[in-house]
């Protein structure tokens, strides 16, 4: 029988890239987004990959939204086995005694509460199902301080926080929980950012051993490997994915 993978932030970047990843495993895969058409693109590009996917429009720091895209996953699929909790956004990139209160609300309500919401809901599942498997998108941003970000940075330890948690709790029912911290990569939100701060682009290239940026491809894989690998023996995890970014801080 084929696996389910519920992933967040589905319709572009990390999330997409995954999804598409995950399809060559045969597993099947309900994309939420929060942009109807991302979400829906991803869906046909997995369907032409031969599995089952369906989209679910959330906002995610709305809970009744999670628990709905969780309900309507097993409504659809009967289960979930792997949880890709990756919705987020990254902000201005202004200092913070600059940042709108709103901004910070806001992300503080998508990159944290839609985190712990999703976990929450996911974990519920996959508990009465005897286990499961989740990846926590975290950043560089969470194990390391880096400046112009602190709002996001203090989501993304946040979520390593949660992802060490959870594990501490209900390791011993089945449920593996590890994070990733991606440095900067060529996703959209990424990309937008940089073009709102040229310079930050410069300063962060030149400050990753690699000399580049990373690749969405490239988190796939680790991603994939983290959620549906034998190696269950790995558990409250965080793996850094930067081309050695935060291994020189």
């Amino acid at each position: 029988m084929s696996k389910v993978a519920v992933i967040t932030g589905g319709g572009s970047g990390l999330g997409q890239s995954t999804a598409l990843r995950l399809a060559k495993e045969g597993v099947n895969i309900p994309v939420v987004d929060v942009n109807e058409e991302g979400g829906n693109g991803t869906v046909t590009m997995l369907k032409e990959a031969g599995v089952d996917a369906i989209f679910i429009k959330a906002d995610v720091s709305n809970h009744a939204e999670v628990k709905n895209y969780v309900d309507k996953t097993v409504e659809h699929f009967g289960t979930i086995d792997y949880f890709f909790n990756n919705a987020g956004i990254s902000g201005s990139g202004v200092y913070f005694l600059d940042s709108a209160i709103e901004e910070m609300d806001k992300i503080v309500g998508i990159n944290l509460m839609g985190a712990l919401y999703g976990v929450r809901y996911v974990a519920e599942v996959m508990l009465k199902n005897g286990g499961g498997s989740i990846v926590n998108t975290a950043s560089s941003a969470g194990v390391i301080g880096q400046d112009s970000v602190v709002t996001y940075s203090a989501t993304k330890h946040g979520i390593i926080g949660l992802t060490k948690s959870m594990v501490a709790e209900y390791g011993k029912d089945g449920l593996r929980v590890n994070a990733i911290a991606p440095g900067p990569t060529e996703t959209p939100m990424v990309k937008e950012f940089y073009a709102a701060n040229p310079e930050m682009k410069e300063n962060a290239t030149k400050g990753i051993p690699q000399k580049r940026l990373g690749k969405p491809e490239e988190v796939a894989e680790l991603v994939t490997f983290l959620l549906t690998s034998k190696a269950e023996y790995i558990n409250g995890e965080v793996i850094r994915i930067d081309g050695g970014f935060t291994n020189t801080k």
